[in-house]
């Protein structure tokens, strides 16, 4: 016989697992009206802060939409909007556990690795164009830093994009994204524009020739080189903080 307690749960969770039933039911479809708080207070016998909670825990979780003086809508599914939602979560997740940060870049050296691989093996001309106008847009910005690194993303997504997948095309914007604002000043490095060119030139060489493991070299080539150049400026931020401290002393 089991000797675990019996948890009690809280109306709120109770309310908001039963409007999902509701909805996975299909009872309520995408932009499909929630009935009234009163309507569900009586539904299911709960008090207006119970309801409020549970719609806000939807809410907050990309499920329903709220507007002010209107009933609550079953939202449209929405990709982007998902990892936007836990975008705020993953930055905090950076930055109060710093091996995150190692395990995000692994995980973009494992999915873009697969994304170039994928291009190299299915890329059209109209993909290689693409590919192509994306590095012309980041020569043009190799004087503009903040430019620079939007076209640097934008190439990577670009090379993503040739899957045709437009899940993988919102995790890679969604990982480069995260990269970004969580350190900023790490991302370009003074004087390393002139490699980072000549590496996705690479990259659209082999992809355009087809040469499958050629770009996967290439981009682990590339990705390496990167996650090198973190780890200097991480160590030089990390003298500057040690020597600002003991200066302060």
């Amino acid at each position: 016989m089991s000797s675990q307690p019996i948890v009690r749960r809280k109306l709120a969770d109770e309310v908001r697992d039963r409007l999902m039933t509701i909805i996975r039911s299909g009872e309520l479809r995408p932009g499909d009206r929630l009935p009234s708080e009163r309507d569900l207070m009586d539904r299911f016998s709960v008090g207006r802060p119970a309801v409020r909670e549970a719609l806000q825990s939807l809410d907050s979780a990309g499920v329903i939409e709220i507007n002010h003086g209107e009933r609550a809508r079953i939202a449209v599914p929405d990709t982007r909007g998902m990892f936007d939602r836990i975008g705020q979560t993953m930055l905090h997740l950076l930055q109060t556990s710093p091996a995150t940060l190692e395990d995000l870049k692994q995980a973009r050296i494992l999915f873009e690795v697969g994304m170039v691989r994928m291009a190299a093996q299915s890329a059209t001309g109209a993909d290689i164009e693409k590919l192509a106008q994306a590095l012309d847009k980041q020569r043009a910005a190799i004087d503009n830093a903040a430019d620079f690194v939007k076209c640097d993303m934008a190439f990577h997504t670009a090379i993503t994009a040739v899957s045709g997948n437009s899940v993988c095309v919102v995790l890679s914007e969604a990982m480069l994204d995260w990269l970004f604002n969580f350190r900023r000043d790490l991302l370009r490095l003074p004087g390393s524009e002139f490699i980072t060119l000549a590496e996705h030139q690479q990259l659209l060489e082999t992809i355009a020739r087809h040469d499958v493991d050629g770009a996967e070299r290439a981009m682990m080539d590339h990705l390496s080189r990167a996650n090198e150049r973190y780890r200097i400026l991480e160590d030089a931020m990390m003298r500057r903080s040690l020597n600002g401290g003991l200066e302060e002393l």
